[in-house]
């Protein structure tokens, strides 16, 4: 099955642009103006050097309007006018096509745009001639466009990517299979210093929508919905609430001032800080929290959960990762059928050991097969009770000042509980492991490796947070006419190319061994396209490989105790070298040591059509402590 979040830009690009093929019939112009007939006539093969036309034209507008673009192929790219400039809305339009001869001519008269001045601000569509699909010719299209830096856009298009800059007003943007990359939007609602500040009202700024692509922006100073049918999704601070969706990709928020519901079927999720409730979900990537001052409800299918902090009632799940919380301020819902759960409990006046503190409400971590690990302030008021289904006394460890009250089941199953009362008793913390042992002691004698933790959690969130920002190769010039292109310039042809991944040493010049060389299906020609390599599965990837060693125990996660699965979406290079595309499954603490090991693996490459390339499989790393 192909996943169409790993579609590289490029080829999910010409993936869209590949389905507009059209038959070249010869035109004549109808005596009614503006209406031409079509008549069926065969024209010369396409595929030679590409033909192109360029449009471009000025509209006069005034501050604060909108920009509504609404093309059925192309890519598009918005300028903010500089400084001081008048207000207008300048406008380029490239088109090409690989038909030939006079029929590229006929071709290109008849693509349709058309520009207008509004009330509202500008108007522009464009449209490819409504010519039966039966032919070979291809159609390329890229509009840039200059706006005055006030403006709001609402942008569509069928098939391309959309690029912005810093938007002043609010910013639609739907592509139905491209990437979306922009800078700030909403900045003529931002009042006071820095780029975190508020809005008078909360409302929608950001309405972000394509069907394959990735999105990226930065701050949003007002309320964001993105969607994805595959893609990753990264933003900056967003002021308001978000509603950030993924059919497969990841999912990363540097911050989210108002309530926020993330999902996505499959990637991973990491949130910086958040001010409200946050609802998270996650058919099996990893879940990463920093800072939330309201409350959070996450669940995975099969990926860890790390929390830096929560203030609020936290509930959180997962299939089958570890679950790892480094301080538990308030009551706390945590489960996992098979992981391990580490926690330490701190309330927020914990370091005051003059007076007793305690957790708001009841709270209960449940394991099937994993352990708990607990660290308790000794200042806790609280009532502790314990049940490990199966194994017996051994699976109870506790510090021995924690009094801690043991006793086997009456029905002689192997059950064990134990109960205390800390300081007075409190709300109630009830720890149960089907199989696993549940450890108890004070944090006072794992400060350290609580600090240590922290440290790791914290640098762990600032890479991936630092994926947010938007590439430099995007970023505003520092100079005028300065302003970079992510697409290629209209004198570059502009022909589909499957991505190759770049080769250190010289490839081999004698011919492969036939069981080095794939079948060559239609399947693996279409996979090829789209992701740049060939699928094969875990046995047959593990043949290629003829340099590894194994992943090193983390020492926090066996001092933490944390057991469990890592699962990663490797390539294996032309070159013969092991990149990780993908987190699947793990925590994070011992997936960096599994792909670090992986990285230094060394393989052969497969061969197909009579070139080496790519090869894209699975690893799985089940990481254990010994008992």
């Amino acid at each position: 099955m192909i996943e169409v979040n790993s579609i590289s830009r490029i080829a999910f690009r010409h993936l869209a642009v590949a389905l507009f093929l059209v038959a070249i019939p010869a035109i004549t112009v109808c005596t009614e103006p503006g209406v031409h007939v079509v008549v069926a006539e065969r024209a010369t093969e396409p595929g030679g050097r590409h033909v192109t036309r360029d449009l471009n034209g000025v509209l006069l507008t005034g501050e604060n309007l909108t920009l509504k673009l609404n093309t059925d192929l192309g890519s598009v790219r918005i300028l903010p006018l500089q400084l001081g400039e008048t207000p207008q809305v300048r406008y380029a339009v490239h088109i090409e096509t690989d038909a030939r001869g006079s029929a590229a001519a006929r071709l290109l008269d008849r693509y349709a745009l058309e520009a207008r001045s509004t009330l509202a601000g500008a108007e522009i569509t464009g449209n490819l001639p409504q010519l039966p699909r039966n032919g070979g010719a291809q159609f390329w299209v890229h509009y840039e466009i200059s706006v005055p830096a006030t403006y709001s856009l609402d942008l569509t298009t069928g098939a391309g990517d959309i690029q912005t800059f810093d938007v002043g007003g609010t910013a639609t943007l739907v592509t139905e299979g491209g990437n979306i990359v922009g800078g700030n939007i909403g900045t003529n609602f931002v009042h006071g210093p820095g780029a975190h500040a508020r809005t008078h009202a909360s409302r929608l700024v950001g309405k972000l929508q394509t069907q394959g692509g990735h999105i990226q922006v930065e701050d949003v100073a007002g309320d964001l919905t993105a969607f994805t049918a595959g893609g990753h999704i990264n933003t900056g601070f967003i002021v308001g609430e978000a509603n950030l969706q993924s059919g497969g990709g990841h999912i990363r928020a540097a911050g989210i001032g108002g309530k926020a519901e993330l999902a996505t079927e499959g990637g991973n999720i990491t949130v910086g800080k958040a001010e409200k409730l946050v609802t998270v979900k996650t058919g099996g990537g990893q879940i990463d929290f920093g800072e939330v001052r309201g409350s959070v409800r996450a669940q995975t299918g099969g990926g860890g959960i790390r929390v830096m902090y929560v203030a609020g009632p936290m509930d959180v799940e997962s299939s089958g990762g570890s679950i790892c919380l480094t301080r538990v301020s308030g009551s706390v819902k945590a489960a996992t059928d098979s992981g391990t759960i580490t926690a330490w409990i701190n309330p927020e006046s914990a370091e005051r050991h003059s007076e007793t503190v305690s957790l708001p409400g009841a709270s209960q971590l449940t394991s099937g097969e994993g352990d708990i690990v607990v660290f308790l302030p000794k200042n806790l008021a609280a009532n502790i009770e314990a049940i490990v289904e199966n194994g017996g006394m051994r699976r109870i460890e506790a510090d021995p000042a924690l009094s801690l009250q043991v006793a086997k089941s009456a029905q002689g199953s192997g059950a064990v509980k134990a109960w205390a009362s800390l300081n007075g008793g409190g709300a109630v913390l009830r720890l149960k492991t089907t199989g696993g042992k549940i450890k108890l002691q004070y944090m006072d004698s794992e400060m350290a490796l609580w600090e240590s933790m922290m440290r790791d959690q914290s640098a762990r969130m600032e890479r991936e947070l630092a994926r947010t920002a938007m590439p430099a190769a995007l970023a505003l010039p520092t100079r005028p006419g300065e302003m970079p292109s992510p697409w290629p310039s209209p004198q570059i042809s502009m022909a589909p190319q499957a991505p190759v991944a770049p080769v250190t040493n010289p490839r081999p010049t004698a011919a492969p061994n036939p069981d080095d060389v794939l079948e060559n299906t239609w399947a693996q020609r279409f996979e090829l396209r789209l992701l740049g390599g060939v699928r094969v599965g875990g046995d047959d990837f593990w043949k290629r490989i003829t340099r590894h060693s194994e992943p090193a125990y983390p020492e926090i996660g066996r001092k933490a105790g944390i057991e469990g699965t890592v699962r990663l979406q490797v390539r294996l290079t032309q070159d013969g070298k092991i990149e990780v595309q993908k987190l699947l499954e793990g925590d994070t603490v011992l997936a960096d040591s599994a792909m670090a090991a992986v990285k230094q693996w060394r393989g052969k490459p497969m061969w197909m059509d009579g070139k080496p390339v790519d090869v894209i499989s699975t690893i799985t790393f089940k990481f254990k402590l010994r008992d």
